[in-house]
């Protein structure tokens, strides 16, 4: 009975609180989870050298990025790969 309660709950759908993603225990590998580590940022860029492409009411110091890898884009695919990691994980 025991035994049966834990591979219930191993089976249990949860959520991924970094690519908000449904995934079971028996389907979570090393590479199911694709995010990005860092935050999307406004900021001048470290290398100062890169263009951005600035929006109208932005400031001319103003650059768009994650922090971690550099896209440009706020719905960029994540650059790094984990196991999905549940907010009943805590």
């Amino acid at each position: 009975m025991e035994e049966e309660k834990r591979e219930m709950e191993k089976e249990k759908e949860k959520t991924c609180k970094r690519c908000n993603q449904s995934y079971t225990a028996s389907s979570n590998t090393s590479s199911s989870c694709r995010f990005h580590p860092s935050f999307f940022v406004c900021r001048r860029h470290d290398d100062q050298k890169r263009y951005y492409e600035l929006k109208p009411d932005d400031p001319p110091y103003a650059a768009k990025f994650y922090d971690c890898c550099g896209a440009e884009d706020p719905e960029a695919l994540g650059c790094t790969s984990s196991f999905h990691v549940s907010y009943d994980d805590d």
